[in-house]
């Protein structure tokens, strides 16, 4: 089996090594630390499962799970997420990943995940999947209509990061931040930064 992990934090690549060799010692892993490097890296193998963290540097995780999509559509990827809402499983499901699961039940559930997706299943949390059977029905929030470049925006602006820090984590200008910002307060009908936080707080968008 061989395994591709994409995550920007060194000890988090090795953590989930750890715990999938333990389940596979024969699996052959390779690494990744940002979005580009991560689609040069899934170019160079037949890799059967992709574990792919939903924040990113350079490129959002949903920006390379997208790409990957077009360019290689029978990756099985499973994407993780520090956030347990629902919205990301919806999101990541939607485009083409295979499964979706927390950072929090990572130890618990990743080797069971893992054998679910490369046998051709799909995976997501017991917690998420609670979450999506009560959402049926219900009315599509005014957040569900972002991209995901703004839901990222977003959920930055909310837990306190400046224009030019986003800038900087995103690789992008402040300029071009600045328009996120400004489609965010349109397309939300909110009028500041205080307001996108609390938006932001009270959907569950951030912890």
């Amino acid at each position: 089996m061989n395994i591709l992990l994409a995550d920007d934090h060194e000890v988090v690549r090795r953590g989930l090594k750890q715990i999938l060799a333990e389940e596979f010692p024969d699996a052959v892993f390779g690494e990744a630390g940002t979005g580009p490097e991560t689609l040069d890296r899934a170019r160079e193998a037949n890799w059967d499962l992709l574990v792919l963290d939903i924040n990113m540097p350079g490129r959002s995780g949903l920006e390379v799970l997208a790409e990957l999509k077009v360019r290689q559509p029978k990756l099985r990827v499973l994407v993780l997420s520090m956030s347990p809402e629902e919205e990301y499983a919806v999101r990541v499901l939607k485009r083409g990943a295979a499964g979706y699961l927390t950072k929090q039940a990572v130890a618990t559930e990743l080797v069971g995940a893992t054998r679910k997706i490369v046998a051709g299943g799909r995976y997501i949390s017991v917690v998420a999947a609670e979450q999506l059977a009560a959402s049926l029905g219900h009315a599509e929030n005014l957040h569900d209509q972002l991209s995901d470049r703004e839901l990222q925006v977003l959920r930055l602006l909310a837990v306190g990061r400046s224009v030019k820090e986003i800038a900087a984590d995103l690789f992008l200008s402040e300029k071009t931040v600045f328009t996120y910002r400004d489609r965010l307060r349109t397309k939300l009908v909110l009028k500041g930064d205080v307001e996108l936080a609390r938006y932001a707080l009270q959907h569950h968008l951030v912890e």
